[in-house]
């Protein structure tokens, strides 16, 4: 029996996903819990196991494609299930989109609602816009444009066979009509609007041909807002815009940092340990936050309190291929300089490998934020949704200092400190900041 799984809810409501890449085949025999799929959500990059033993029938979407929480994503034909004629397998695909998918280890399925429109893959709304294109470009005998599919709100009903056919010629199915009384797409269906779209684009290539690829002029890429850069455009946004931001900057003598990491980095008992002035700077926050919780809590609009935090989950913002993500550690503040910089560099690697938990997006604090390793003396960092503080850490330098009554070559550094001016006035987010840079002036502070 064809069986079709829907895309479940991924974690925290996200309502879509993109899938990163496929690790079946249509014809691959799959285990339970097998890893089908790596679907990237607006937070992480995420392995997709199969909710099924069974055969892969057919997949239905491509790598890079975008599907809503609750669209089909994939059809199995189920282990140990009788034949099926045509028609019956037409009523079980029909039975198995009404039906909700199995849940799995870790997730389950979203609800279905049905006054939600269905949100297109990216390649179907590519195909839209191109067969868009040939229908203008062609004359108005050749062809009768199709009805508008954006008032659609149902996949279009059609068996798996009739999708595949669909795919390998490029149609998009919710531009076919179905010519039946039932309402299903037929294979003749497909081949009659295939015919009719390569009509029209051999009009338009015979009346204006694509001039060869040495002639273009390519002025401009576009690209299409998806996954991680579009959840953060939209968190600064709404982070901007509801937080009144304050930042204050402070530049700091760090030459005994650095000469203290220089001793740990000598020492052969610590050769496995990448100890860097991130984990001394995130040690010095964590410090600094047991003064002033001020900066380690969060304004709750709902509940019209303002909740202080007895713990510090270190949000660390780290720069990946598909853009700015803040995973946290937990319980920072109860960690030591060496845990706390294996903790940072596990986090950082994890990151940039798109492996990140969806766990470890959530529940953060407060973040640190590292300008320095892009040659940046300072900025004006934006608060992570729902956190008081973002520290800024700027690039270390060799410049002339006051020193001891004299002027000498030191290491310098400016921080930067965001704040939300709800919970903190400035007095307290300048305490604060000076208190982390008493530590880097001088890390022995820290013992006491």
């Amino acid at each position: 029996m064809i069986t079709e799984f829907r895309l479940p809810d991924l974690g925290e409501g996200l309502p879509e996903a993109e899938i990163v890449q496929w690790l079946v085949a249509a014809g691959d025999e799959v285990a339970l819990n097998q890893t089908i799929a790596e679907v990237e959500t607006a937070k992480a990059v995420v392995e997709l196991p199969s909710p099924y033993a069974g055969v892969v029938s057919a997949l239905h979407a491509e790598a890079g494609d975008t599907v809503a929480v609750g669209d089909v994503l994939i059809a199995f034909d189920v282990a140990g299930a009788e034949p099926e004629s045509p028609a019956e397998a037409a009523d079980s695909v029909e039975s198995a989109e009404g039906a909700d998918p199995p849940n799995l280890v870790g997730y389950g399925a979203a609800p279905r609602s049905g006054d939600r429109p269905r949100r297109r893959a990216r390649a179907g709304r590519a195909a839209q816009a191109s067969d868009t294109a040939v229908l203008e470009a062609a004359p108005h005998d050749a062809v009768t444009a199709p009805s508008p599919p954006d008032t659609r709100h149902e996949r279009p009903r059609s068996t798996p066979p009739v999708r595949k056919l669909a795919k390998d010629l490029g149609v998009d199915l919710a531009l076919v009509e179905a010519s039946g009384a039932t309402g299903i797409i037929t294979r003749a269906d497909v081949e009659e609007y295939a015919a009719r779209v390569g009509a029209a684009t051999a009009t338009r290539q015979a009346v204006t041909p694509d001039p060869p690829a040495a002639q273009r002029d390519v002025r401009e890429t576009r690209m299409p807002i998806r996954g991680v850069r579009k959840a953060t455009a939209q968190a600064m946004v709404a982070s901007a815009f509801t937080a009144p931001h304050v930042t204050s900057f402070l530049t700091v003598d760090v030459t005994a940092t650095g000469e203290l990491l220089a001793r740990l980095r000598a020492d052969t008992r610590l050769a496995d340990h990448r100890i860097g002035i991130m984990a001394v700077v995130a040690k010095a926050a964590c410090l600094a936050l047991r003064a002033h919780p001020e900066l380690n809590s969060h304004w709750d609009e709902t509940a019209e309190e303002i909740v202080q935090f007895h713990y510090v989950n270190l949000g660390i913002a780290a720069a990946t291929e598909r853009g700015l993500i803040v995973p946290n550690i937990k319980d920072a503040d109860r960690m030591g300089l060496v845990e706390l910089a294996d903790a940072i560099g596990a986090l950082t690697q994890t990151a940039r490998g798109g492996k990140t938990a969806l766990e470890a997006l959530r529940g953060g604090t407060f973040s640190l934020t590292n300008f320095g390793v892009f040659g940046v003396d300072a900025g004006t960092p934006i608060l992570n949704p729902g956190e008081a503080g973002i520290l800024g850490i700027g690039a270390v330098r060799r410049q002339p200092w006051e020193h001891e009554g004299g002027i000498a070559l030191r290491d310098v550094m400016t921080l930067s400190l965001s704040f939300d001016h709800r919970l903190a006035d400035g007095e307290q987010g300048s305490r604060f900041l000076v208190a982390v840079a008493d530590v880097l002036r001088d890390p022995g502070r820290a013992m006491l």
